[in-house]
């Protein structure tokens, strides 16, 4: 396999279910496989295609499984790799992007938990400098208030140059 083909084949697929609720993103390679597994059908496409001796295939932007998943949570997992997402990899502080670190806005000693409300992403100085204080108690403005995000706004971010197609599928409102 060529370099071209895998990194076509790491693209991102967006999975809708069977009503056209958005369920999750793959890899374009896991798309495929589904397709040929005759589990879902594609509704789009990037532009790449996906050559095999005996067939040629455009990689699916958009799949839609053909029967009904039973989930309807639209919470995001509460993990560090989505605490980065939502804070769009920069210290909530200085907007660093080195050296980043999970820090509590009210410290754990303080009665601080692990919520999306109460954790942020901080570079090690300003984690450091702040302390076992409260942001406040610091003297330290956040850049904007931590909150939950929902399924809606963490697939957006997925949304680029290569797949705004999504943007049909994801209730989302500017074109």
């Amino acid at each position: 396999m060529s370099d071209k083909q895998s990194n076509q084949l790491s693209n991102l697929t967006l999975i809708l279910n069977a009503s056209y609720l958005p369920l999750g993103v793959c890899t374009s390679k896991r798309a495929i496989c589904l397709f040929f597994l005759n589990k879902v059908d594609i509704l789009m496409n990037y532009e790449d295609y996906i050559y095999s001796p005996s067939t040629r295939l455009k990689v699916p932007s958009v799949i839609k499984l053909k029967k009904y998943v039973n989930f309807n949570s639209l919470d995001v997992v509460l993990n560090r790799k989505n605490l980065l997402l939502r804070d769009n990899s920069c210290c909530q502080y200085c907007s660093s992007t080195k050296n980043l670190t999970i820090d509590h806005i009210i410290p754990k000693q303080k009665g601080g938990k692990d919520t999306w409300e109460n954790l942020i992403i901080a570079c090690s100085s300003c984690n450091a400098k702040k302390g076992n204080r409260t942001p406040f108690e610091a003297n330290m403005k956040l850049m904007k208030e931590a909150k939950k995000p929902n399924r809606f706004m963490y697939y957006n971010q997925f949304i680029n140059y290569k797949n705004k197609g999504w943007k049909d599928y994801l209730f989302h409102g500017k074109n």
